[in-house]
């Protein structure tokens, strides 16, 4: 899905005249544990038909100046893309095609009948032959109003990012990222260029205390009672509690979200940075505490659950899209 759908975006953008651009990027090992990983990442890379390069410190050194590592993975068909214009143009060709968009309608319920699905919702009733769920936060609710029972359950990870401010050093010429965690889906700490230009440094993962909890004064009740005693979340917390105060420490601490930083990007300075918009990951958890890794797809007759589209899943999405698609009208 990532292959081709990152082929069939960069078609959209180029198409719809959406700003995009192939920059490049590196995954840097900053310690020789991680080396290892690396050259796991490599391997799956190019089994999966990614164009990439094992480099060395010299090589990275003359692609991210600022960049400090013992190896990297160098992927340079890596870009960027403006993806809140390609959301926006998916939305008028919807429209030019005689679709209809409902925003501010919330689902109170769906049946699935024999021969269509009647969505209830707080703008009135709407029948569909085949309906897909793609309720991101909400996505196992909605899955459970059609009667269906999810396999997993969503518990929301807050992602806080800072950018640099104009006046900062450059220190960042496209996009440079750690080497993950295979046990945990989750990029780490990166630092990402913008199509305007901006960089944008993050993000960590912390729980948070509302499934739409962009801010840290977010909290719904009815949302973390669910969170926190879900056995899946208890399990999730036990066997990875360290790694999550190591996120909350970040949170709290702008000092030590930097550091995380400066194991990548030395020169980076707390100055250079100021705070830019969170974000909310709808992290699929499944009821033994497993973080669900991959494109989660559960279905029934009429109805298709979109209940998991971690990253790569906006690279992806068109891909996605098309074999949803697939699946109703195959």
């Amino acid at each position: 899905n990532c292959i081709a759908g990152r082929h069939a975006m960069i078609d959209f953008c180029k198409t719809h005249g959406i700003r995009h651009e192939i920059c490049g990027k590196v995954l840097v090992a900053t310690e020789s544990a991680e080396l290892p990983r690396l050259k796991e990442l490599h391997q799956r890379a190019q089994a999966n038909g990614v164009d990439c390069e094992l480099i060395d410190s010299a090589r990275l050194h003359e692609i991210e100046p600022h960049v400090t590592g013992l190896r990297a993975l160098w992927v340079p068909g890596a870009g960027i893309a403006d993806f809140g214009a390609v959301a926006t143009r998916l939305a008028t060709l919807i429209q030019e095609g005689g679709g209809q968009i409902h925003v501010n309608a919330r689902v109170h319920g769906m049946r699935e009948e024999t021969d269509r699905v009647t969505i209830v919702t707080s703008a009135g009733e709407f029948q569909a032959t085949r309906a897909i769920n793609c309720a991101g936060l909400h996505s196992d609710r909605v899955a459970k109003l059609s009667g269906m029972k999810p396999t997993a359950r969503i518990v929301p990870f807050r992602g806080e990012y800072h950018r640099f401010k104009a006046t900062s050093p450059r220190l960042c010429n496209n996009l440079i990222y750690p080497v993950p965690n295979p046990a945990l889906p989750f990029l780490g700490v990166h630092l990402t260029r913008m199509v305007d230009g901006t960089i944008e440094v993050g993000p960590n993962a912390v729980l948070a205390f509302a499934r739409e909890g962009y801010k840290k004064t977010d909290l719904n009740i009815s949302d973390l009672f669910g969170t926190l005693t879900y056995p899946g979340f208890l399990r999730l917390a036990m066997s990875h509690w360290r790694t999550g105060v190591g996120e909350v420490w970040r949170s709290l601490s702008r000092r030590a979200f930097v550091r995380a930083l400066q194991r990548l990007v030395p020169d980076l300075r707390a100055d250079y940075l100021e705070p830019a918009p969170a974000g909310v990951r709808a992290q699929a958890v499944g009821a033994d505490g497993s973080l669900v890794d991959d494109f989660l797809i559960e279905e029934s007759n009429r109805v298709l659950h979109v209940c998991n589209a971690p990253s790569p899943g906006a690279t992806a999405a068109l891909n996605i899209g098309a074999n949803l698609a697939e699946i109703f009208d195959p």
